[in-house]
């Protein structure tokens, strides 16, 4: 890590920026019992960098088989160990997880000298409001789950009710924490800061998994609900910890309050996967963070701010994508939970996803060339956060496309010949494309150097002059849309073509993945309802694939949404 290797101490006097020190005495060197006999302060530095990483990793690693052991044998052996004995551990960690960041908060961040460099990378603005608004979700998830267990109490145990209460306890303090202090490289407590993030990074893994493997009875309650009466006598597909006697006896009562948790409770499921995932991107950059030092070539002198400027046909194409999707949508849930949905209802949702993904994939393969076309430079500087946004992509990309190699050997070997296993086929390959062609533009994208205007300078200096009158009459206000106007003129004009092109494309890509997130994540799930895969791999089998592949997909799409602002913000 090249904020870490520091050739010289007095290499940080020289030249100063607001994240570096003003005296070399305030760096904190790290000191690791295996390395205090090094020759130099800077190689023991750099040794025990490694050592407390190592140890903090190996300590994640622990708690992450021991969690999966847990959570395995409560889907194998229901009767040794039941979900509350999961929610008891998982409990526990959330507990220990509090108390790490409490004196984070109170104790090791107020420290002297503790913040000396703050990482501008980090804990981008869009993130942090993620973290924030899937929080809030979650935490409105868990006062479903009490509400519903409080009504259910003659046949629910207390841990049915502690669990999602420490749940918002902990969300609250942690989401808190990654709001202002996600960007923090801290300089003391090395060792113990980066065993408690491992330790918080382990646990969310562990709810992320639990989240998963448990969202499987509200997936089947989905997609089977035509089948409810059929299949309420005998043993359900996916072997769960309560049994179905222990299901019946604890059937919602016939109330809105009680219909309203439910409904709520399984809407709200997929938020709680991503505020996991998210959460373990954050608190990833945090821990590679510790004890890093930032030298001025690190710091940006202008920060690019994000304006609706320079763009027009990429906006249009894209809110026709999202209008449209949104229609659709909206024809698929409704008739998708009627007892009997149409044969159309497929055919018009995948045939939405098939004119979409080839417009996509064009646009992010014209978006490569332009860059290979470019002359602009690399940047390549060592990044903790882009080095973790292309393993993001990269491994969230894995999600969707495994699910589609999975449809694509069930399709080809039940010899498609029907209309619908046609389009399905043909959306699965499509799927794969646009996968791999906008992770090339993005990563491409996300390592060149940042592009700046002729005069830029003076137009930001005009706005902050704007800025700073807020009170206009009408008269003035007219003034300023027409001022307005001529900007927008002015700057789009003095965009080069090539410039132009990555910005349309850009925002185009977007809106696109941001309709491609909305849909998956607030209840359109074809792959459960069509049936196809699910007869040819077996019911309990095709829901552990689309359990693992669903919730990457939906985490794939909202962070490419980052990335592609970032290139567009660049440009």
């Amino acid at each position: 890590m090249s904020g870490n290797k520091v050739s010289r101490p007095c290499h940080h006097c020289k030249s100063r920026s607001a994240y570096a020190p003003t005296d070399t005495s305030k760096i904190h060197y790290e000191k690791f019992w295996l390395y205090r006999h090094c020759s130099s302060v800077q190689q023991r530095d750099r040794q025990a960098q490694k050592a407390g990483q190592l140890f903090s990793g190996l300590l994640a690693m622990n708690v992450v088989f021991l969690g999966s052991a847990f959570i395995s044998s409560m889907i194998f052996n229901s009767v040794a160990i039941t979900l509350a004995d999961v929610w008891i551990l998982m409990s526990i960690l959330k507990v220990l997880c509090l108390f790490w960041i409490i004196y984070y908060l109170l104790g090791t961040s107020r420290q002297p000298h503790a913040v000396l460099y703050r990482d501008s990378h980090a804990g981008a603005i869009w993130i942090r409001g993620s973290v924030l608004l899937f929080g809030s979700c979650s935490i409105l998830l868990n006062v479903f789950q009490i509400g519903y267990s409080t009504i259910l109490i003659h046949c629910k145990s207390k841990v049915d009710i502690v669990f999602p209460s420490i749940g918002i306890v902990f969300i609250c303090t942690q989401a808190y924490f990654l709001w202002y202090h996600s960007k923090d490289c801290i300089q003391v407590q090395h060792n113990f800061t980066r065993c408690g993030l491992m330790l918080t990074i382990a646990t969310n893994l562990l709810l992320w998994l639990l989240a998963v493997t448990n969202d499987n009875l509200h997936m089947e309650i989905e997609s089977q609900l035509r089948e409810v009466e059929r299949r309420f006598a005998g043993k359900a597909p996916f072997s769960h910890p309560h049994s179905c006697n222990e299901t019946a006896l604890c059937m919602c009562p016939d109330t809105t309050i009680c219909k309203v948790f439910q409904k709520g409770y399984i809407l709200l499921y997929p938020f709680n996967t991503e505020y996991c995932l998210i959460c373990c991107s954050v608190l990833y950059v945090m821990w590679k963070n510790v004890g890093r030092r930032i030298s001025h070539h690190h710091v940006p002198h202008t920060k690019p701010k994000f304006k609706f400027q320079g763009v027009v046909f990429g906006p249009l194409l894209g809110a026709t994508a999202v209008i449209i999707g949104i229609c659709i949508f909206m024809m698929y849930q409704i008739q998708a939970t009627s007892l009997a949905p149409s044969h159309q209802v497929f055919v018009m949702y995948y045939s939405y996803y098939i004119v979409l993904l080839p417009l996509m994939s064009v646009g992010a393969v014209i978006g490569t060339v332009i860059h290979a076309l470019e002359k602009k430079e690399l940047d390549t500087l060592k990044n903790p956060t882009r080095s973790l946004d292309v393993i993001l992509l990269m491994g969230a990309a894995l999600g969707q496309i495994g699910m589609c190699y999975f449809s694509i050997v069930a399709l080809v070997a039940s010899d498609p010949r029907d209309l619908l296993h046609s389009l399905i086929l043909s959306y699965s390959v499509l799927l794969i494309l646009q996968n791999i062609t906008q992770n090339v533009f993005i990563i491409d994208g996300l390592h060149r150097q940042r592009f700046t205007l002729p005069g830029k300078e003076e137009d930001i200096k005009e706005e902050q002059n704007r800025e700073d009158q807020r009170r206009m009459s009408v008269l003035e206000l007219g003034q300023e849309l027409r001022r307005a106007s001529l900007s927008y003129i002015h700057t789009y004009s003095h965009l080069s073509w090539k410039r132009r092109v990555l910005r349309e494309i850009s925002f185009f890509l977007v809106l696109c993945n941001i309709i491609l997130w909305v849909m998956p994540t607030f209840g359109a799930h074809p792959v459960f309802e069509n049936g196809l895969e699910r007869s040819f791999y077996g019911y309990s089998t095709w829901f552990v694939i689309v359990n693992f592949g669903l919730p990457l997909g939906v985490f794939y799409r909202m962070h490419s949404v980052g990335g592609l602002l970032e290139i567009y913000v660049t440009a």
